[in-house]
This record gives structure tokens, C-alpha cells and sequence, in this order.
């Protein structure tokens, strides 16, 4: 990918990202006063062109920071300057930074990081360099007052932005096409193909969200606004049972129908629930995405509530990692959560095994257990062992007629009973594991009815039918 391709300024991006003559420019912090001439090294010429660049742009320097709207939400907006010398960072750069998120603070508003940069600014040193301390600085504290950071990655996104503003964010989107990552195009390993450093590659490896084209810019950016920045402190309901109502009479009718491939999975449950959402995607850890796992935020009844939602594969890694994200991102912004359980399992394979699931696993426990927000959890089909129950909520979990959870699978249990695999009925029979065996082991407060039922909970009660809870 070459250097020498037009990119886009900033001015161009923030039309793009922002309702129309909605852009509003921040005052500038005041300069320091008897700043050195060309710059902390005495640079030769460094002050020729910091003049020439600001002449060729109309920028006065590599950042551009304002007030604007996007759709219906105010936020503070950043927008780098690549042809300033590079989009750098040096000290006046990280002034306008700082000064941007101080008042997003004071005037609760969100931060948007349109990023166009080749890293920190050579001709300034060490004192350029520093200035990613600063940045992460303030970002930690715009996150710890709540206020959600979303960033845009344009061409290219490398070096120290990448790894602060960029890679450090709530929610990261990226043009596609865009040169992404911490090595720029002249300091990458001998014989190293430009395909990896890309807007592609960084989402298949999970550290960034969402692939978003030009065009759609703006509605996007809008809509992930529009999420989270509405926070509440209610439980998220549960949603209604989508597919059969009756109870299994045995464990191992409960099995089977959980497994049945016409069962409601998760994908239709968040259809029904919600009138709109997004998805975040990949663990920021090098694991890359699961795409058996779903997780976002997503809009149900006026409220914004966060999800994350298995869809009946073995869970990986990268999907509890996600996961785990998704819920301490909910925590930062105050949006309570809904959780879908429906695995048979965590994967165990070699691979997830070197990736670290149980770790995985440990890291969404402590999420769900330290929870800053209220989960609900409901079973909507298999919940199988340690990788199903890392996703349910400790007091708030609900399950549907056609679900099970159960310490292990039948068949694994029969295995290491040493019984025969045809003992799996019988083993099932002996896990209470049925959804009306589950509320009266005090595992579920109840099972979900289909809407428009009208039933109560009632662990106590002996019969099935006052086992359900419709409201």
C-alpha cells in the first residue's frame, strides 16, 4: 500500500462524520510562552515547516479538535490532519488533545477520534514521544467519568495513535483499506506483506469492530452514539420464550429438544427483543473473533441495554474475552446487560487450550461476579458445564421450556463414569438437569413464558405450570 495515494483531510472526514455545519472549533489552549526555536532539539527548519505545513492545509496543526452533532448526539470530536507532517504527535498537538478531553469532562460529552497518523513527531524527540502518556492519561479519565470514546481509524493509522487514541478506545471503526497498525510502511520488518497491516486484518484478529465505508459514516457513528450514551441502572427484562412452551418430562427429552436444529437460536431472540443494534467484535487481544458469540448494544423498549448472546457452538477464547469486554464496557457506561446461554460447551481443543481458555473463562466469571450494572441471563437452549454458567447472571438467571443446564453433557458424564454412552438417558434423568429441575434447585428464578402468558414463579409450589414467569 503505497504512501503517495490522496488521503482524506480533516475537514473531510468531519463533514463525513458529522450533521452538516454542526462542526464547531474548540479555543486552543494558550501556547507556552518563549517556546525554543525549531522545537525542544532545535530541529533545523523544524519551524519552516510546521509554517509550510499549516500554509498547505489551513490547519495550525496535526490535530483538529471541536463540538459537533452527530445525529442526535453531542460529542467532542478529533479529527487528525495527515498532511500536517504526518498527522504527528508533538507537544502542541497533545495541548489540543488534552484541552479536548477536559471539556468533554466538564460538559459530559462523548469523544470522537477521527485518526489519521503516522505516530509520534521525530523532530520534537522524546518530548513528542512523551505525549502518549498524556493522551492515555486523559483518556483514562474521560472513561472513568463515564463517558464513552469511540475512534475511526483513515489511512493510515499506525505508530503511537494507533496504540493510544485508536487501539485504546471503547468502540474502534475502520474504513476500509486503511493502513492499520503499530509498524508505519518505512519501519516494517524486511520481506513483511503490507496485508497485514490493514483495516481487514486488524478486524479478522479482533482489534477492531467494525469495517465501515465512507458513505455510511456518519449513520453509524450516529447509532453507536445514540446506545451509549443511554445508560440506566434497571435490570434488562428477560425476553419471552420463543419456542415451545411445554415442559420435557424427562432429562432426556431436554436434551434432545435443546439440540433440535429448529430450535430458536440466538439471532431470532434478538430480533424479537430489539428495534435496533450494534456489535462490537474481537477480544483486543490477539485472539480474533468468535463468531459464535454475539455481543453489542442494542435498543428495547426506549432503554439501551448491552448483550451478549451464544448461538449453540462450542464457545472460544476470543468469545469470552469479548464477552468480558462487552460487560466491563456496560459497567463503565452504565447499561445494564442481558446475557443469551446456549453452548455445548467450552471449545477444549489444543488451540483454545494455547489461546488460553480457561483463563478466558476465569476473566468472564470475575466480570459477571464484580458487575457494575444488573445482568439477566436466560438459557435458550444447551447449557453445557463451566462454559455455559460463566455467561449466567449470579441471582438473575432465567431459563425456557426448551433449554437444559447441566454440570457436563450426558454423554461426557457416561465417559468418565466408564459407562456405556448408551447409559446417557439415564445420566441425563440423574442431572435434574430438565428447565422445571433447575428452578427448584434454586439455579433459575423461574422459566420464561411466552408473551402474553400470564403465570408466576413459585420455586415452592410443586407444580410445573407455577415453575413459569411470563412478566
Amino acid at each position: 500500500m503505497g504512501d503517495t495515494r490522496p488521503r482524506m483531510s480533516a475537514r473531510e472526514a468531519i463533514s463525513l462524520a458529522t450533521t452538516p455545519g454542526s462542526f464547531r472549533v474548540l479555543p486552543p489552549p494558550p501556547e507556552k510562552a518563549g517556546a525554543d526555536v525549531d522545537g525542544p532539539l532545535t530541529w533545523h527548519g523544524y519551524d519552516a515547516m510546521r509554517s509550510q505545513a499549516a500554509c498547505r492545509t489551513g490547519e495550525q496543526e496535526a490535530v483538529v479538535c471541536g463540538t459537533a452533532l452527530v445525529g442526535d448526539t453531542r460529542v467532542v470530536l478529533m479529527s487528525f490532519e495527515f498532511g500536517f507532517l504526518g498527522g504527528s504527535l508533538g507537544q502542541r498537538a497533545g495541548d489540543l488533545v488534552e484541552s479536548a478531553h477536559v471539556f468533554a469532562r466538564h460538559h459530559r460529552l462523548p469523544v470522537v477520534s477521527l485518526i489519521a497518523t503516522g505516530g509520534s513527531r521525530m523532530q520534537e524527540g522524546m518530548r513528542a514521544l512523551s505525549q502518549l502518556q498524556r493522551v492515555a492519561q486523559q483518556s483514562a479519565r474521560t472513561r472513568a467519568e463515564g463517558l464513552p470514546q469511540i475512534a475511526v481509524l483513515r489511512d493510515p493509522c499506525t505508530g503511537g495513535g494507533w496504540a493510544t487514541v485508536g487501539a485504546g478506545a471503547d468502540v474502534t471503526l475502520a474504513l476500509p483499506g486503511a493502513q492499520v497498525g503499530f509498524a508505519g510502511a518505512r519501519v516494517r520488518p524486511a520481506g513483511a506483506s503490507d496485508g497485514h497491516y490493514t483495516a481487514e486484518a486488524q478486524w479478522s484478529s479482533g482489534a477492531v469492530d467494525a469495517l465501515v465505508t465512507p458513505a455510511e459514516l456518519r449513520d453509524r457513528l450516529g447509532l453507536w452514539l445514540g446506545l451509549l450514551t443511554r445508560g440506566s441502572t434497571k435490570p434488562a427484562p428477560a425476553p419471552y420464550a420463543l419456542g415451545r412452551t411445554d415442559l420435557p418430562t424427562t432429562g432426556w427429552e431436554a436434551v434432545l429438544r435443546a439440540r433440535h436444529p429448529s430450535r430458536p437460536r440466538a439471532a431470532e431472540y434478538l430480533d424479537a427483543y430489539f428495534t435496533r443494534r450494534v456489535l462490537i467484535s474481537g477480544d483486543r487481544a490477539g485472539g480474533g473473533r468468535d463468531e459464535g458469540v454475539l455481543c453489542g448494544v442494542g435498543e428495547h423498549g426506549g432503554r439501551a441495554i448491552a448483550f451478549v448472546a451464544q448461538q449453540g457452538t462450542d464457545t472460544r477464547p476470543a468469545g469470552y474475552r469479548t464477552a468480558t469486554r462487552l460487560v466491563q464496557l456496560a459497567g463503565r457506561l452504565s447499561l445494564p446487560v442481558l446475557t443469551l446461554v446456549d453452548t455445548p460447551g467450552a471449545a477444549n481443543d489444543p488451540q483454545a487450550e494455547r489461546e488460553g481458555v480457561g483463563g478466558a473463562i476465569a476473566g468472564l466469571f470475575e466480570a459477571l461476579a464484580t458487575a457494575a450494572t444488573p445482568v439477566t441471563t436466560l438459557v435458550i437452549g444447551e447449557g453445557g458445564s463451566g462454559g455455559a454458567l460463566a455467561l449466567a447472571a449470579v441471582g438473575d438467571t432465567w431459563v425456557t421450556p426448551d433449554s437444559y443446564f447441566s454440570v457436563i453433557a450426558p454423554e461426557s458424564a457416561a465417559a468418565i463414569l466408564k459407562r456405556p454412552a448408551g447409559d446417557a438417558p439415564d445420566i441425563a434423568d440423574a442431572f435434574r438437569l430438565r428447565p422445571q429441575d433447575v428452578v427448584r434447585l434454586g439455579v433459575a428464578r423461574g422459566i420464561r413464558g411466552a408473551a402474553g402468558e400470564g403465570a408466576t414463579s413459585d420455586v415452592e409450589n410443586s407444580s410445573d405450570s407455577a415453575l413459569y414467569e411470563a412478566s
